[in-house]
């Protein structure tokens, strides 16, 4: 029996930067990216720009938005869904998001939680009617366009609080519809089987074959990963026989049960990337410098995070600015294969400028000229991205004050 290969936690942390294109190499394509990361989460927040723009920003430095709009809504290469949140994901691998929306129809618990606000609202199935009814026979329309002045109203945290949006909501999951266009922040929906380009795969999978797709698709992206890792990342928490999925992808040789430094979990390693793990193991990793965004693909599981790299990172949104201990909208510092720091950004539209409110080094980050003007050159380049026209640095740590003098 071969001996079960033990990974470094450096070997894992580079073999899933690399994978995700967080490396120096020159990217693939757009789409190629995508592909490679899986999804790619949907945020409203702006206060730097959106988190989609600014995951795609980290791989590829300046790239051309009008690309992005035509792979969405002209190619209809990516389209609207739940992957590990509300996400671009690939229209290629509709089949295995087709089984999610059936999964989510005929959840018996969500069916429960739905039948209880019509029960309690007996007009949200009429409204439900009216606004399939609408868009059938009037074609895409903005929620503004749907909603009335007299649309009843519930208690909401999270959204506006009208019906309308959550009738939406519900055809979405469902997969009745989709957002067929955005203008800003603004959905523009249409019937889904309007929406699907003639060569959409239409096949049906198994509760099986889903898990299988998605458990290797989750395992590439993150270069090795425990079950519990699986489980939070792509598809989050639809990973139906993952267990005995697991068992036939190893005794098939397609999965690779590995060790991971000292940690105690078992992860698995896709086969297909053992040559890449070799290549960099061998001195082919090309380490690079830039800012992730909080819901970037990388860390968005934040206990992985702080297993592999020591980092701490919550988002601090919905916490009072008072007690925040980073700030609204913090960006970590990826360098190399390592988590040095966060930046507290602030872009402001009006004057053009981004404000760098505050940098944080993490403990024992390095101090070297090197690293300073690596960090100063992912500020320029966001700054570019973002299109202003200058920087301005608050506060910077001892060590990296030449960054005052970028921008």
């Amino acid at each position: 029996m071969t001996a079960q290969l033990t990974l470094t936690r450096q070997d894992l942390r580079r073999l899933a930067i690399t994978r995700q294109h967080l490396t120096k190499q020159k990217p693939p394509a757009m789409l190629d990216v995508i592909r490679d990361l899986g999804c790619v989460q949907l945020d409203p927040i702006r206060a730097v720009e959106r988190t989609h723009l600014l995951v795609l920003w980290s791989r590829l430095g300046k790239f051309d938005k009008t690309e992005l709009k035509r792979l969405r809504w002209e190619e209809k290469a990516l389209f609207e869904y739940w992957a590990h949140a509300a996400s671009m994901v690939l229209t290629e691998e509709f089949p295995l998001f087709s089984w999610g929306m059936r999964q989510r129809r005929n959840d018996p618990a969500r069916a429960a939680r739905y039948q209880k606000w019509f029960d309690e609202h007996p007009g949200i199935i009429d409204l439900k009617d009216h606004i399939l009814d609408r868009l059938r026979h009037e074609g895409p329309l903005f929620s503004r366009e749907i909603e009335t002045e007299d649309d009843l109203r519930y208690e909401s945290r999270w959204s506006s609080g009208r019906f309308v949006g959550f009738i939406l909501d519900y055809l979405w999951s469902n997969g009745e519809i989709l957002t067929v266009e955005r203008v800003g922040n603004q959905r523009k929906w249409g019937l889904a089987e309007h929406f699907w380009p003639e060569w959409t795969p239409q096949e049906e999978w198994t509760a099986r074959q889903a898990c299988c797709f998605a458990v290797q698709k989750a395992i590439r992206a993150l270069g090795a990963a425990t079950v519990k890792q699986i489980k939070a990342h792509y598809t989050r928490g639809m990973y139906p026989e993952i267990t005995a999925v697991l068992r036939q992808l190893v005794k098939e040789e397609i999965l690779m049960p590995v060790k991971v430094g000292s940690l105690t979990d078992d992860y698995y390693l896709h086969a297909d990337d053992l040559p890449l793990l070799h290549q960099l193991q061998n001195g082919a990793w090309q380490p690079h410098t830039t800012f992730l965004s909080p819901f970037d693909n990388l860390i968005c599981d934040r206990d992985r995070t702080e297993a592999l790299w020591d980092f701490f990172f919550r988002i601090e949104i919905y916490v009072p600015a008072a007690k925040r201990e980073y700030g609204y909208y913090v960006l970590p510092i990826l360098h190399g294969d390592k988590l040095i720091g966060r930046i507290d950004p602030k872009m402001d539209r009006k004057t053009h400028t981004l404000h760098i409110h505050n940098v944080y080094a993490e403990p024992g980050a390095p101090k070297n000229k090197k690293t300073v003007r690596e960090i100063g050159q992912a500020a320029t380049s966001l700054a570019t991205f973002l299109g202003a026209k200058q920087i301005e640095w608050g506060n910077v740590p001892e060590g990296w004050a030449a960054l005052k003098q970028v921008g």
